[in-house]
């Protein structure tokens, strides 16, 4: 950088913008995000030396992105008592990060992927941040050998006294019944949030109604437990009618209530929900968003004791609802989803799954009713044909729509989908759709469309591509699934590399006549000529692609893909070089397992994600510039042992 330039016929001096006062420099500085502050200290010494001054007063620490080891993080994490809000994805420390991560002044807490930290991270947050306000922990004690005693659970919720919200995404099945429901009556009575990632029935019935302890006998009534509490998400064994009616009963503010869970058994009546359980839901009329869902992760079952009498019991009690979200009940008709549709006047979000007896039917007086859907979910519901979306599609405000697994869609569906202008986000994995019918889809993609998958619509070749992107205008669309599409080939990838769709997630799993050619052309593709190749692309799954060879690690080193964070690859292509791969960058989670790569966007509690792109992420590209752990040698002998193997 010039410091210093001659005006002509002056007498005077430009000065750089690092000869500008510190104090000046450090509150330009200080209003940036933090990655932007990263990328400014890696341009000369002066921003730098300025950047680590901010570090021990900037109030805001988001490091969610790129999982920093213990090295990175204690520079980036000085002492600072003006931190309120942080967040780490944690993957890569254990309980020798909790001196750095734990500070007093926080009120609010982020640690994601916590595997490898024991129970001493929950007491240690209770004993020190007093003042926390909300307090996410992921997967906390997930590996073998990390306990989580009950005792730390009760100094996280005696020390946290101002507590609102709070989500602890692991198994607290382990604990004891009896001391886990204790526990709870220490909580703050501010708390207005609790999501768990797993609990047992029993175990929320008890925590919600505790046994009074020797000195409560002699109480006339006990203090209530939780008594605020208006968002409750829980993950257990068995929704049952107990727990439903002990909710209900007791936790007399909730107006948002998710509950989802996975039997590994066909659940007994004593263990399961019915009409009775229906008819306890938001008995003191303030619930507005209702989950019940059951998953079929490990058994394929339903809630087969409720019918629709059932629904029709809970509609008449749930006229201000405004999102609902029912999975797996087999035994619900079109009476029992059109009386929701036409009781719940206020409706923005509808969510069904494995609607078996869900027909058009539902959606053919839709437009009479005064809705105004902006998210709807219609999985698993394979009695659908297009002219119930034809129906849906006077709802002119959807902006996000999953229609997944309903195989009689075909092109008409999407004629219909092409009339809403607000929409972003579209699902139809599995339909009957065709390269003509995509085509309709191509001023949405120009205008609003940010999301798209087509996963597994077999009828879909390469001509799909120019279909959706020939349009003249720049596409906006961002995330894309092609994953098993059987007549999808490398001429396709070309088509979409030329047209410079800005993309960042693109997924093409299970897709056999991708190869190398498709590779090369993402990583020399140009979004605009003002820019580097292949700089948008933060996720690539090419898992089970049947023409990969191990040229295309060639193609995924450093400086190639620049703002690659998630890779998904067969790992028996070979290990060697996909361990070599990791090992030369970091922080690029590179899957070969087949598992599915992100965050699980269309999964969450709501079923309903948008990931926003708008900001330039520019933390990954300064942590990487310095952090070249393995060489390109080490890269090209994986490649010579691999044709030596060949």
């Amino acid at each position: 950088m010039e410091s210093k330039e001659k005006g002509e016929g002056e007498e005077g001096e430009i000065m750089g913008l690092d000869e500008l006062p510190s104090a000046l420099l450090a509150t330009i500085i200080a209003k940036l995000d933090m990655a932007s502050i990263c990328s400014v200290a890696s341009t000369c010494r002066t921003f730098n030396s300025c950047a680590s001054h901010i570090l021990t007063f900037l109030p805001i620490v988001h490091l969610i992105d790129v999982a920093p080891s213990m090295d990175l993080l204690a520079p980036l994490l000085p002492p600072n008592p003006y931190l309120t809000s942080l967040k780490v994805d944690c993957c890569r420390l254990d309980d020798s990060a909790i001196s750095h991560l734990i500070r007093p002044s926080l009120h609010e807490l982020f640690l994601h992927n916590c595997g490898d930290f024991s129970g001493k991270l929950l007491s240690e947050i209770g004993s020190q941040c007093r003042d926390i306000r909300s307090l996410y922990l992921g997967c906390v004690g997930d590996k073998r050998g990390r306990a989580i005693h009950i005792s730390d659970l009760e100094e996280l919720l005696r020390g946290c006294s101002e507590l609102e919200t709070l989500n602890l995404m692991f198994d607290v099945s382990t604990f004891l019944r009896h001391n886990f429901a204790r526990a709870w009556t220490l909580a703050s009575d501010k708390l207005t949030s609790l999501e768990i990632g797993y609990i047992s029935s029993v175990m929320v019935t008890e925590l919600l109604s505790p046994t009074p302890g020797p000195s409560q006998f002699l109480q006339q009534e006990q203090p209530p437990i939780l008594p605020n509490l208006q968002k409750l998400c829980l993950s257990v064994d068995y929704i049952t009618d107990t727990m439903i009616n002990t909710i209900s009963q007791n936790l007399t503010s909730l107006t948002h209530l998710d509950l989802r869970d996975a039997p590994i058994i066909e659940p007994r009546v004593t263990f399961d929900l019915t009409n009775n359980g229906l008819q306890k839901i938001n008995q003191n009329g303030k619930l507005k968003h209702l989950s019940l869902v059951r998953s079929q992760e490990f058994l394929i079952t339903y809630f087969r004791r409720v019918n629709d009498l059932g629904i029709l019991l809970m509609a008449d009690l749930c006229a201000s609802m405004e999102s609902i979200s029912l999975g797996g009940f087999c035994r619900v008709t079109d009476t029992g989803f059109r009386a929701i549709i036409h009781s719940c006047t206020n409706l923005y979000k509808i969510k069904i799954s494995h609607g078996t007896q869900l027909t058009d039917l539902v959606f053919l007086d839709i437009s009479a009713t005064p809705l105004s859907l902006t998210h709807v979910g219609l999985r698993w519901c394979n009695l659908l044909t297009n002219l119930a979306i034809t129906h849906l599609a006077s709802n002119l405000d959807l902006t996000v729509l999953d229609l997944r697994d309903c195989r009689s869609l075909g092109d008409d569906t999407l004629i219909a989908i092409s009339s809403l202008p607000k929409l972003k986000s579209l699902l139809v994995d599995g339909s009957d759709i065709s390269d003509t019918g995509i085509s309709h889809l191509r001023e949405r993609a120009a205008s609003s469309l940010v999301s798209l998958s087509v996963r597994g619509c077999k009828r879909l070749t390469d001509k799909c591509i120019t279909a959706l992107f020939s349009s003249t205008s720049k596409p906006v669309l961002q995330e894309l699934d092609l994953s098993n599409l059987p007549n999808l080939s490398d001429n396709g990838v070309l088509l979409l590399a030329k047209s410079r769709v800005p993309i960042c997630e693109l997924r093409m799993r299970q897709c056999p006549l991708i190869g190398d050619t498709s590779v090369m052309a993402l990583a020399s593709m140009q979004v605009d000529d003002e820019r580097w190749h292949g700089n948008c692309l933060r996720l690539l799954d090419l898992y089970n692609c049947g023409r990969i060879t191990a040229l295309s690690f060639r193609w995924l080193k450093k400086p190639y893909f620049p703002r690659l964070k998630w890779l998904g690859v067969t790992g028996s292509v070979n290990r060697d070089m996909m361990d070599a791969l990791a090992r030369s960058r970091p922080y690029l989670h590179v899957a070969g397992r087949g598992e599915e790569l992100g965050t699980g966007q269309w999964d969450h509690a709501d079923g309903f994600y948008i990931h926003d792109y708008e900001e330039m992420d520019e933390l990954e590209r300064y942590i990487l510039e310095g952090d070249d752990v393995v060489s390109d040698e080490e890269m090209a002998e994986a490649e010579d042992n691999e044709e030596f193997e060949d």
